[in-house]
């Protein structure tokens, strides 16, 4: 069976990489880390910041768009809660956090 399989020997010492490309190793990840935070994470954390800003910011009278692409005019809010006009007499209430824009006054009234 010797025929055709060669043996194999380990070698002697020290082999493999060498000392300089550990080094660089090191400087490719944190290279990664500073991309995905520059772009991945800070626009995330952006976006976020200005949405929080958006929910605490409504009030009685603002045109607002849904994540669900609804339009209406906020009635009332509460402390996680707002009541949206969306047509004569039909209100609906939603959870802040479903707010994804506000909209310009008259903005409904022009559609």
């Amino acid at each position: 069976m010797s025929l055709f399989i060669s043996t194999a020997y380990a070698e002697s010492g020290a082999a493999g990489a060498p000392q300089g490309a550990a080094a660089f190793d090191w400087l490719l990840i944190i290279g990664m880390m500073v991309i995905f935070y520059f772009f991945l994470i800070r626009p995330q954390n952006k976006r976020a910041k200005e949405h929080r800003e958006l929910v605490s910011n409504l009030s009685k009278g603002d045109e607002v768009v849904t994540s669900g692409g609804i339009l209406g005019k906020v009635t009332k809010v509460t402390d996680e809660y707002v009541t949206v006009e969306i047509s004569n007499q039909l209100e609906i209430k939603l959870q802040k956090g479903s707010v994804q824009a506000t909209l310009p006054k008259g903005t409904i009234k022009s559609i």
